[in-house]
């Protein structure tokens, strides 16, 4: 059986998806070069690394940002949906173009939260909480962005949409005649509700900042693993609360 499930992972739609990821990592690794290294002329030009990794409060920036943020969607969001992807292919619907309406309706959801947090982090940036590359410039807005998200761990909602990600046969066989393009989009709103709140704490972590991003991406897909997410999400909670409490305090 596993031996069957990576010959078919070598069809076309899942190299696609496979090289989607890797491009979309290799971009971000690309634009979260350290800021000592982008003022090397010699190496990067520094004008270009600059204009592509400060943003602005304009609309060019917005823009920027739009792109940042669909970008690190698609690189942290995709790897968490394999086994979903791997369950509708089970069932049946394993040509190129069903898969592709899936992950579209699914990446849709995402480009629309990443207009969403783009937006947050313009207005963040024309108010002074947000510092040029997306991380929180007070101590009080990271201590109530990691209270948020730990209280978001034990919230219904999340628990609900939870459920459906670790459940995927489930989730597509109850919505199965809606065709692939609507399930992607449900696919995408179900994992929205999951990871929304963890995706926000890129302004605590720093947009652009590689190691929170890597780190964030395994956590997400840990949740939604039926035999291992039970033991991941409310620990998580208590330790995101704990730490909104140090950082609230100066502690550490």
């Amino acid at each position: 059986m596993f031996a069957e499930r990576i010959r078919a992972m070598a069809a076309p739609h899942w190299l696609g998806l496979f090289g989607l990821i890797i491009v979309a990592w290799a971009v971000l690794y690309v634009m979260s070069v350290p800021a000592e290294l982008r003022q090397l002329n010699g190496v990067y030009g520094a004008a270009f690394w600059d204009s592509l990794c400060t943003l602005t409060p304009d609309a060019a920036g917005w823009m920027r940002m739009v792109a940042m943020w669909a970008l690190m969607s698609a690189a942290m969001m995709s790897p968490t949906v394999l086994p979903a992807l791997a369950t509708y292919d089970d069932l049946g619907h394993s040509t190129q173009t069903h898969m592709g309406r899936l992950v579209a309706g699914y990446l849709t959801v995402w480009l629309g939260f990443s207009v969403l947090a783009a937006s947050a982090q313009l207005i963040g940036l024309r108010l002074g909480l947000l510092d040029p590359l997306g991380q929180s410039a007070t101590r009080l807005l990271s201590a109530a962005l990691l209270a948020g998200a730990g209280l978001y761990q034990f919230a219904p909602i999340k628990e609900a949409c939870l459920s459906k990600c670790r459940s995927p046969m489930n989730f597509f066989m109850a919505h199965w005649d809606e065709g692939a393009w609507r399930n992607g989009l449900r696919l995408g709103l179900v994992c929205l509700g999951c990871c929304w709140a963890l995706m926000a704490l890129a302004f605590v972590g720093g947009v652009m900042n590689l190691g929170f991003m890597a780190v964030a991406t395994v956590i997400m897909i840990l949740e939604k693993l039926p035999d291992i997410g039970r033991y991941v999400t409310r620990p998580l909670g208590v330790l995101l609360i704990a730490g909104a409490g140090l950082v609230a305090f100066g502690v550490g």
